[in-house]
């Protein structure tokens, strides 16, 4: 039986980079480039064209800033996992990112094995974190600030079938594995999760995942 391949849409602008990660990605049979820009703007247009499984993105676009581009993806309720896929360890873009809806965060100079262990991870929905910045990551996380106005997550709003996606989500099933575990396509279960998003005010799966399991203690 032939596999599925995960899609991927790169936004870099480093053309150098963009080739190497292609060249790197294409040894393995789990994923394919659908698409590959060094433009924030363009970007942001391929990414609703393509609708990808997976946006590797970097921070430092030359055009717009990569976090401004992951903000503007999640008011879109595009469902693709972005990853954060740069330079900067800086506390203060890991944490936006995470803020905003990122659902992983990768460091360039991570060895070519890891990346695509990282990459493999991702598919089958697993949240992903550069190990040099996981402490930074789940300090936040145990220990941020809470917000004066804590947004309402009100489960009771979705319909039976985004209850089923909900709590498939939650165990970490990629969009993949949730149309085959309900029989249904593949683009029937993105626009749940667009609307289970939309109704529980997420912006990523990483948020809901956290919240949710917080939730159980």
């Amino acid at each position: 039986m032939e596999q599925i391949k995960s899609s991927i849409l790169l936004i870099d602008d480093h053309p150098m980079l963009r080739n190497g990660i292609k060249q790197l990605i294409h040894t393995v049979n789990y994923f394919e480039i659908v698409g590959e820009t060094g433009s924030g703007i363009e970007g942001i247009k391929l990414a609703e064209e393509l609708d990808p499984d997976i946006i590797l993105l970097d921070i430092n676009i030359h055009d717009v800033n990569g976090l401004d581009i992951l903000r503007v993806l999640r008011e879109k309720n595009i469902s693709s996992r972005i990853i954060m896929f740069t330079v900067s360890n800086a506390k203060e873009d890991i944490i936006t990112a995470l803020k905003i809806g990122a659902d992983g965060y990768l460091l360039k100079d991570m060895e070519p094995e890891d990346f695509i262990k990282a990459l493999q991870d991702i598919s089958i929905g697993k949240v992903i974190m550069d190990d040099a910045i996981s402490h930074i990551i789940l300090n936040y996380m145990r220990h941020g600030d809470e917000p004066t106005t804590k947004p309402i997550h009100d489960v009771s709003l979705l319909t039976p079938r985004e209850h089923e996606i909900f709590h498939l989500l939650v165990q970490g099933l990629s969009n993949k594995l949730i149309a085959k575990d309900l029989d249904i396509v593949e683009s029937t279960v993105k626009v749940h999760i667009k609307s289970i998003f939309k109704k529980l005010n997420f912006k990523s799966r990483m948020e809901m995942t956290v919240w949710y399991l917080q939730s159980k203690e």
